[in-house]
């Protein structure tokens, strides 16, 4: 019998029963007692954590320094400025195509404002000054406040400039040169005439301007004389032929530079607006192409000095190698002086089949590879200028029945008889 026997539930593991010992524990052993903390552990925890606590106050000393430098940088810092209108005079000449900032500092140059910060912010703090700084030439003040400075620059009346149209004649901007200098009439023309050596021309133009005259305005000062304006313009325009690479475009349409600035004068006399001076140019490269004359009214105009939308059967017969009803391919040089939009228009021209084109009014210009539909179109086009104006002949050689075709397109509208 065993001891379980008398003492029933107090087996090992039972509420009461004897904990057994640990093995490796000898009976009656006393129980390991946990040593005490080191003093040196303690020290060298606080250490520690004092020293982590100093790097979070450092570092976050540094970044508060860092934040604060940072909001003091993105305050906009002070600009200079004169308090008042300043005194004085002093010219100043804003080129074609002058940002701002390049105006800013032709102004600081000129002592007109104290600082380029002052004037553009002024500038771009005022939507009356978005876009409305012309090219020309200003008389301004010197020490001038921002503000007053550019309430003179916003004024298109303050700009004592030159402009010229697209599609100007070299006698037209002649004209207009000696106006706006007050010179004697043909004092320009002659200053081409005795100076055009001077004007810096390609070779290729044999000297003759016409097609190089670039529209757009140009700065007037009291020292602007007619030979530094013509070579503004020639130079202006040998950037804008230049800029597109225009030798690769030429050689690619069968053409040599010369002939794409002619192409472009006749686009800019032709088109009656900008978005159809692709097709015209195509118009045009599409009938040199099959050999058959432009037949283009402007180019008879231009021989004639005259801006016509009739053009008779005497007209078409005229003796000049300008008149494109009787000689095949180019004029002999440019008509007009091109802008922009025609240079493109001639280098860029809009795929299509179209041999015949004509305004039948304005704002509708139609182009057909179909002399049939042509012909429908032109008298569409004298039908309405009849109606309008009753008084008025009939455009082209279609006035005349006897005409070979009948059907000639008005000036503007382009080659119309085959």
């Amino acid at each position: 019998m065993t001891d379980q026997d008398f003492h029933p539930g107090l087996t090992p593991g039972h509420l009461g029963a004897p904990v057994p010992e640990p093995e490796g524990r000898p009976p009656g052993a006393p129980r390991p007692r946990h040593d005490a903390p080191d003093p040196r552990r303690r020290r060298d925890r606080l250490a520690c954590g004092l020293t982590a606590l100093a790097l979070v106050a450092v570092f976050g000393g540094i970044g508060l320094t860092g934040y604060t430098w940072l909001q003091s940088q993105r305050r906009p810092p002070t600009a200079a400025d004169f308090p008042g209108p300043g005194t004085g005079s002093v010219q100043v000449s804003v080129p074609e195509g002058a940002g701002l900032s390049q105006i800013a500092s032709a102004l600081v140059r000129n002592g007109v404002v104290a600082s380029s910060l002052a004037f553009t912010r002024a500038a771009k703090g005022s939507a009356a000054a978005a876009g409305r700084i012309q090219p020309g030439t200003y008389t301004l003040k010197q020490k001038m406040s921002a503000a007053a400075a550019l309430a003179i620059l916003i004024d298109p009346a303050n700009a004592n400039g030159l402009t010229i149209p697209e599609g100007w004649r070299g006698h037209q901007i002649y004209a207009a040169i000696d106006r706006k200098l007050n010179l004697p009439e043909g004092t320009a023309l002659k200053t081409v005439q005795e100076h055009g050596a001077e004007l810096g021309l390609p070779d290729f133009t044999n000297g003759s301007p016409e097609g190089y005259l670039f529209p757009a305005t140009y700065s007037v000062t009291e020292d602007t004389t007619a030979l530094d304006l013509l070579k503004q313009m020639v130079d202006r325009a040998g950037t804008e032929f230049n800029r597109d690479d225009a030798t690769v475009v030429a050689q690619n349409l069968g053409q040599s530079v010369y002939g794409l600035v002619t192409v472009a004068s006749m686009v800019q006399g032709e088109a009656d607006n900008t978005e159809d001076m692709g097709k015209v140019a195509r118009v045009i490269y599409n009938r040199l192409a099959k050999g058959m004359p432009l037949q283009l009214d402007s180019t008879i105009n231009y021989v004639l000095g005259r801006s016509t939308l009739n053009t008779s059967v005497t007209d078409t017969k005229l003796d000049s190698p300008y008149n494109t009803y009787l000689h095949p391919g180019l004029p002999p040089s440019p008509i007009s002086n091109p802008g922009r939009q025609a240079i493109m228009a001639a280098l860029d021209p809009t795929p299509g089949d179209w041999l015949y084109f004509v305004t039948v009014r304005p704002g509708d210009t139609r182009f057909t590879d179909s002399f049939e539909v042509q012909q429908r179109n032109v008298a569409e086009f004298n039908a309405n200028r009849a109606a309008a104006e009753p008084s008025a002949p009939a455009s082209g050689p279609s006035s005349d029945p006897a005409a070979p075709g009948g059907a000639g397109a008005p000036s503007g509208a382009g080659a119309a008889t085959p």
